[in-house]
């Protein structure tokens, strides 16, 4: 926040910090996506730059909103969102061998990135009416696995499972927060285990590849592994000061495919080197740090569980996009926000610092009133 004596009293109330933050992360995105277009604007970077341009303002606007107003929407956004999810298998739009998008006039929605920020809130606000006591009791989880669990099918079906995989860990985060016992937990990953073998019987073909792939990728390295490896060539390419800037060979060549999307960082870390690569997980380090901190500091059992599920669902967006490129988990179409090329992660990513800055204005108002 910056003094009132330099700027007008509602723009130094803004946590300018982050914004600078965010804003050097976008940029980095632009820079790589203006490279992986051999020097242009276009495609990719100028509807990029529109894109955060507008979802920026989104989040800006979103930072006035007081946290009885987001409580009292709470129940009725995650209600839409799931009819959303539901409309999407009825009359959804089929592009990719998946069904994910909703046509509404000239816009194509994707529901299932609104549900990220939902789920936690829907959560948040359940826990917030919960007497604390009852957190650890039945009447206390099964609510929780429902509000969760149906939005997770719907999405898994579409099939959808890297939107699917971060909707569950992100409302797990929020319910560990909240206090569920730890058997819970445990008990569910030992499920989770005991049943692989029959999820990976139910898995589609191109899923089956993704997770045979990931064990061993140079089983197919000219097939269904060709991702990984090229985008381990490309890391590993870049050496510790990258090869410059426009000079990056795999994506430039199109060796490396959806190098402007889901491996991005690939053709960011072949130009700029491990010291890029590492500045950008920094950048994403602090901002994760920041919302860490807004959840602490929360006056309210609503805000302290929204601000930690709002940032697990930046740092999950960004650490699984980092271990898909690295070779580290199976690809699951994860893209890195404000770097990847796409409007979704852009505004699920805004959306998310909107409500955080929204969480943390409310804190420091109550702070000025003690």
């Amino acid at each position: 926040m910056i003094s009132s004596a330099i700027i007008p009293q509602p723009l130094a109330k803004l946590p300018w910090r982050l914004i600078f933050l965010i804003l050097g992360i976008s940029l980095m995105g632009l820079l790589t996506l203006y490279s992986a277009a051999g020097g242009s604007m276009r495609p990719w970077a100028l509807k990029q730059a529109v894109i955060f341009g507008v979802f920026l303002a989104v989040a800006l606007g979103m930072s006035t909103i007081r946290e009885s107003t987001i409580k009292t929407a709470t129940f009725p956004i995650y209600g839409v969102v799931l009819v959303m999810l539901v409309a999407v298998e009825m009359l959804g739009f089929v592009g990719k061998g998946a069904q994910r998008w909703l046509d509404v006039g000239p816009i194509r929605l994707q529901p299932s990135e609104f549900m990220k920020p939902a789920i936690v809130l829907v959560l948040a606000r359940f826990y917030d009416l919960l007497p604390p006591s009852a957190t650890r009791t039945w009447r206390g989880l099964w609510p929780a696995a429902a509000l969760l669990g149906v939005p997770f099918l719907l999405i898994l079906v579409q099939p959808d499972m890297g939107t699917a995989l971060m909707v569950m860990l992100i409302g797990l985060t929020v319910i560990f927060v909240a206090g569920a016992p730890m058997w819970i937990f445990l008990g569910g990953a030992a499920a989770v285990a005991a049943g692989m073998p029959l999820a990976y019987a139910l898995m589609h073909d191109y899923q089956r590849k993704r997770v045979l792939i990931f064990l061993d990728p140079e089983s197919d390295p000219l097939g269904s592994g060709y991702h990984i490896t090229q985008s381990k060539i490309a890391i590993g390419s870049g050496g510790v000061f990258g090869k410059g800037y426009l000079q990056g060979s795999q994506s430039h060549l199109d060796y490396l495919p959806e190098g402007h999307t889901d491996f991005v960082y690939a053709t960011m870390v072949e130009e700029w080197g491990l010291i890029g690569g590492i500045i950008l997980i920094l950048a994403f380090a602090l901002v994760i740090r920041w919302g860490m901190r807004v959840s602490r500091r929360a006056r309210s059992r609503f805000a302290q569980l929204a601000a930690a599920g709002l940032t697990a669902t930046i740092f999950f967006y960004v650490g699984i996009n980092l271990m898909m490129v690295m070779g580290l988990a199976p690809v699951v179409g994860v893209p890195l926000p404000l770097v990847s090329y796409g409007g979704s992660a852009v505004m699920t990513m805004m959306l998310c610092i909107g409500l955080l800055m929204a969480i943390e204005r409310q804190q420091r108002s109550v702070s000025s009133l003690s």
